[in-house]
């Protein structure tokens, strides 16, 4: 009495691990309109390195032990990216209910059904085992749908990586701008004591008759300057330390934090071992919109297999019986087969209007695609640009700091000899200390710089490193 039912679904089963057809289109191919080759000013100077930058873990790359605490510290708290881990675990459980639906569901039914009314009361009870709406995958919708499901997935897991990755770079640059600021608080602090010290002097010599009343003038100029630098700087080290405990999820210990300090950071010089294409491909935002368009590819399949019949199928096999003790007597088992054609006709436009809408979705995934790789290339460019220039400015302004402070102290002594005039001692002072201040922006350029090229290049996002 089974063997029609089992042979219905045997039929069904092997229909669907056999492989049917799909309509998805064939994968677009992209042109993003990049050169074949980093531009001259980016690669001026530059040499290769001799790892991929993906491959680079960020404990590799960030040396500063310090440092590594404190991103360490934000990988296991920062809120945003935990946002992210739970969207690819969201992601995940999405595509395995998309694709429970490619195999057959099979449940167990009990049921007791009591009817009466003038004639005598009826009872009859039933169990049965069998699968229900079960669609044989003919046109491929069922199996498009779980590949759109996984392509999401797998965006879900790229747009993860790219979140840590811009943590990692966030966090550094953060610490290193506070250590900055806090350098350039360190600056005005110890130039407004000299400054205060040279006012006490002046106005000593100013009742002697030895100053006149606009080098004292001058001298409070100087010192109400750096005052206004000092409670500028602290408000911007007060600010620092609030973004990066932001960053690192909650407080971070004191011995953590950079001391009046721009470090080098960097161990390596992360420039790119291959062509454009090579590098930037391994991007996890560039990966994450390569899995999105193939994702709408895939929606696309499944809206043209809906204009297409579909067929489902219902089938158990049970026993039913009067009585609850003879349910599974000889004699009482039952079955049944229902199989049932959809076969679309007239629905208003509404599948022509799928279609289009997903093929706007996948054009539109397209155009996203290419303008990741288009703003990798010109965020990694301009990084490279930079890295030679910066080298060059950092070396000069470290040239330019000891040519000012030597000049300082050559006006002082000449001022002190009688030979200059104060208006000349108080340039030299205002030139070597914008000098320091300016070295300070240098050392914090050239280093943020670093990061940038660690994250733009598709830097290792390992999350231990």
């Amino acid at each position: 009495m089974r063997k029609p039912v089992m042979a219905s679904l045997a039929l069904a089963v092997s229909l669907v691990l056999s492989g049917c057809s799909t309509l998805e289109p064939r994968s677009t191919e992209v042109a993003p309109a990049i050169p074949s080759q980093w531009p001259a000013t980016a690669t001026a100077g530059a040499q290769t390195a001799t790892a991929d930058v993906a491959d680079i873990g960020w404990r590799d790359f960030f040396v500063d032990p310090r440092l590594q605490a404190v991103i360490t510290q934000s990988l296991d708290n920062n809120r945003d990216l935990r946002v992210a881990v739970l969207n690819v675990e969201r992601a995940r459980a999405q595509y395995r209910i998309q694709r429970a639906d490619r195999v057959p569901a099979i449940g167990v039914q009990g049921q007791m059904t009591r009817s009466g009314g003038d004639a005598p009361v009826t009872e009859q009870f039933s169990a049965n085992l069998g699968v229900v709406e079960f669609e044989l995958d003919l046109f491929g919708r069922v199996r498009n749908l779980s590949q759109a499901a996984l392509q999401q997935y797998f965006a879900e897991a790229a747009n993860r990586r790219s979140a840590q990755l811009s943590l990692v770079a966030e966090v550094a640059n953060a610490w290193l701008t506070l250590g900055a600021d806090s350098e350039q608080l360190r600056i005005a602090q110890a130039t407004l004591a000299t400054y205060e010290d040279s006012l006490r002097l002046t106005e000593a010599r100013r009742q002697l008759g030895g100053a006149s009343a606009l080098e004292l003038s001058q001298t409070r100029t100087l010192v109400e300057t750096a005052r206004t630098d000092v409670a500028r700087f602290a408000g911007q080290v007060a600010q620092d330390r609030n973004a990066l405990v932001l960053l690192a999820g909650g407080p971070i210990d004191a011995s953590l934090l950079p001391q009046a300090e721009v470090t080098d950071v960097a161990s390596v010089r992360p420039l790119p071992a291959g062509v454009p294409g090579d590098v930037l491909l391994r991007r996890p935002d560039v990966m994450a919109a390569e899995h999105v368009l193939l994702s709408a590819n895939a929606n696309i399949g499944a809206a043209r297999a809906a204009f297409f019949p579909s067929i489902s199928l219902t089938g158990n096999i049970g026993s039913a019986s009067s009585e609850l003790s003879g349910l599974f007597d000889s004699g009482t088992r039952v079955w049944s087969f229902i199989p049932k054609l959809n076969l679309p006709i007239f629905q208003g436009g509404k599948l022509r209007a799928n279609l289009g809408m997903a093929t706007a979705d996948r054009d539109i995934a397209l155009a996203q695609y290419e303008k990741a790789i288009q703003s990798g290339f010109r965020e990694a460019a301009d990084a490279l640009a930079l890295n030679e220039s910066l080298d060059a400015q950092l070396s000069s302004q470290q040239a330019l700091v000891a040519a000012a402070e030597q000049a300082q102290q050559l006006s002082q002594a000449r001022y002190d000899a009688g030979l200059d005039s104060f208006l000349t001692l108080l340039d030299a002072r205002r030139t070597a200390y914008t000098a320091r201040q300016s070295l300070v922006s240098t050392q914090l350029a050239q280093q943020s710089n670093q990061v940038a090229l660690y994250k733009v290049l598709g830097g290792g996002w390992h999350e231990r490193g």
